[in-house]
């Protein structure tokens, strides 16, 4: 004798009782019998359905973009079984209705797509009733916690219709299936049971019918009788549906008189359908169909902006990943462009239905002033539509997108110069983020990357511009950090550079001390601060006369040099004749692998405690000062006057490069004071 059990998954309440001495039946033959049958979720199914109400769905409203979506999937379905079976019609009227009544606060979604089978209908719907609830609700409760996958619920379980009880008390649906005679109803409170029975509908679809809580905006409840509540909603989620979404209005319309004109405080009340949603997937329709002035209307819905965007990219992808992505880069930066707290992002479609407002998982974050919609059929969701799974799908699609965004610019770089000068001044600095944070990516942004120069105030060059016209017999990229370009072209640091004719890049965004730590050469060519180590020009012949010349004068210069060590050894590590000065008496050197001054100042911007750098004073030996000190010190080497300008040397070097002086308040009164001993 069999064992007595019930179907897993749920109990059935009938009058008659499975049978002890006969094998139990499966549970979708006693579906598919005749007559209402109420079927108990388990204790653990009613745990994941209250969960699901409560804590999955930041926002509530979508429960309407989840009934609609799968109303679109059962339209679908349809029109995919009329062309592959003969005993199917193709129709032209397949679309989705609303239906309000006020007066009994109800919200009827209907569709004349494939519909459900009494027995579909509970594999379908009633799935989240099926054994193993247990383990889902484990896994879902899990998937709360911060660092677990979200669980992949949507298509599986049911879920997604049961959003519907977020803003329903009671949901009932009836549905027939397309070629079958005979129609079934569902209806739940949502309180651990359903009810299936026999049910009577015209035509093959759906229709489900929600009887609505009160509306309560605290809690994200709106009034979906109203009309504009269910335009605005329609409007943001699934403008984009293929399918016609209609209801049916009342307008108040005057009464005409024979000669057609409106008679004077006579109107009536007449019913006219409204199509709420545009239809017009952009993105999937040919660009050879769609004008410009579409596409400039479509980039201010998505983007909130006013002006057309500079440039439309668009992307299509088939094989083992099917995607399309339609892209603009604005005109302009928003307001909030460099806020590190601004959300960006990508709007996520699955078959134009609306997922996700800001994906940034889409788009790295360097390229956050890209907008635009991603749509693709084959990416899993998790139970709520609201947070993609992480996976090799979505890496792939942002893989794509990024290739196509970066080669775009490239080509405006190359053949629209005067376009993508306007593209670098808006988010230059944001690319220069991808250079330090996306390694992969590196060598195509620095392609991008565009710089002054010592060349022409008002001209921008690539490195491999600046490559071009490198001085024969030049093997590093020079460049030089500071607050400003005018703080920049008045360091002391450049004058050997200007006097031999040798470029310079200037850099003075912030963020060029990150991008010169993760960028040591290009083609070839190591990149050389001229405010560091060092400094070697010109031929070789020319380097072996200079350091000739220095090594005499630093014979001569020796004992100074040791004595302003002595008197500045707090603040400088070596003092040492220059190579790269030719007018200015002195200029402070990093040494090779310390930070810059730039750096340090950033660094200190962000409250890091830093060990103090100490740098290296280099001293012009050809500049009249230094020859006058070296005579005072031959003739006293105990002058107290040395210490003076020792100090002041080193507060003219820190001033020169726009840093600070350690104690403003001495050096202005050792400059007063060796300005009265001159006089």
């Amino acid at each position: 004798m069999a064992e007595t059990q019930e179907p897993a998954g749920f109990t059935v309440h009938e009058k008659r009782h499975w049978a002890s001495d006969e094998e139990t039946p499966s549970p979708s033959s006693e579906l598919n019998q005749e007559g209402a049958q109420t079927l108990s979720f388990q204790t653990e199914t009613q745990q994941l359905l209250e969960l699901m109400i409560h804590s999955l769905y930041s926002n509530k409203e979508i429960f309407l973009r989840e009934l609609i979506s799968n109303a679109s999937d059962a339209l679908d379905r349809y029109r995919f079984t009329a062309l592959t079976e003969t005993e199917f019609e193709e129709r032209d009227d397949l679309g989705i209705r609303l239906e309000v009544d006020k007066d009994a606060r109800t919200l009827t979604i209907h569709d004349n797509g494939i519909g459900m089978s009494r027995g579909e209908l509970v594999r379908n719907i009633g799935t989240i009733a099926r054994s193993g609830s247990r383990e889902i609700l484990s896994q879902l409760k899990l998937a709360q916690k911060e660092d677990a996958q979200p669980l992949e619920l949507i298509g599986q379980f049911g879920v997604g219709f049961y959003s519907a009880f977020m803003a329903a008390d009671r949901v009932k649906l009836i549905t027939r299936r397309a070629g079958e005679p005979a129609a079934t109803s569902w209806q739940s409170t949502g309180d651990g049971s359903y009810t299936i029975d026999d049910a009577q509908r015209e035509e093959h679809g759906t229709s489900i019918t929600l009887h609505l809580k009160d509306v309560n905006e605290d809690d994200g409840i709106g009034d979906f009788t109203e009309e504009w509540t269910l335009d605005r909603v329609i409007k943001r989620y699934s403008d984009f549906v293929r399918y016609p979404i209609t209801i049916e209005v009342e307008r108040e319309e005057p009464v005409l008189d024979e000669e057609g004109k409106p008679k004077e405080g006579e109107t009536k009340t007449v019913q006219e359908e409204r199509t709420l949603n545009s239809m017009k997937a952009i993105w999937m329709r040919p660009a050879s169909e769609v004008e410009d002035n579409e596409y400039d209307e479509f980039y201010k819905h998505i983007a909130h902006d006013w002006e057309k965007p500079r440039r439309r990219i668009a992307l299509a992808a088939e094989g083992r990943l099917e995607y399309r992505a339609l892209l603009f880069i604005p005109s302009h930066a928003p307001h909030d462009f460099f806020y590190q707290e601004s959300k960006a992002g990508l709007s996520l479609y699955l078959r134009n239905v609306k997922i996700m407002e800001e994906c940034e998982e889409l788009l790295p974050r360097y390229l956050r002033f890209v907008k635009g919609v991603v749509d693709s059929p084959d990416l899993p969701l998790n139970v709520s539509r609201e947070l993609l799974q992480h996976n090799r799908q979505l890496t792939q699609i942002q893989k794509g997108v990024v290739k196509k965004v970066l080669s775009t610019l490239k080509e405006m770089l190359d053949k629209e110069r005067e376009e993508y000068l306007e593209v670098w001044t808006a988010f230059g600095r944001a690319l220069k983020e991808g250079v330090v944070s996306n390694a992969d990516n590196k060598d195509r942004l620095m392609e991008l990357m565009l710089f002054s120069s010592s060349d022409d105030a008002k001209k921008l060059s690539t490195l491999a511009e600046y490559i071009e016209r490198m001085k024969e017999g030049q093997e590093e990229i020079y460049y030089l950090t500071g607050d400003s370009r005018q703080s920049i072209e008045g360091s002391p640091h450049l004058e050997a550079f200007t006097a031999k004719g040798y470029e310079v890049l200037f850099l003075s965004d912030p963020i060029d001390e990150l991008l010169v730590q993760y960028v040591t050469e290009h083609e070839g060519k190591a990149l050389k601060s001229v405010g560091k180590g060092e400094v070697e020009l010109g031929s070789e012949e020319e380097r072996k006369e200079a350091e000739e010349a220095r090594k005499t004068q630093q014979e001569g210069l020796s004992g100074l040099l040791t004595l302003l060590q002595e008197k500045l050894d707090e603040h400088v590590k070596e003092v040492r004749l220059s190579s790269r000065l030719t007018t200015s008496a002195v200029c402070l050197v990093t040494d090779e692998h310390d930070e810059s001054p730039q750096l340090q100042r950033l660094l200190k911007q962000t409250r890091a405690k830093l060990p103090t750098t100490k740098r290296i004073m280099e001293l012009n030996g050809e500049h009249p000062l230094v020859a006058s000190l070296s005579k005072r010190y031959e003739a006293n080497k105990s002058d107290d006057v040395l210490e003076s300008y020792a100090q002041l040397l080193f507060g003219q070097a820190l001033l020169a490069e726009g840093s600070e002086l350690p104690d403003p308040a001495a050096f202005s009164k050792l400059v007063a004071d060796v300005m009265a001993r001159g006089i």
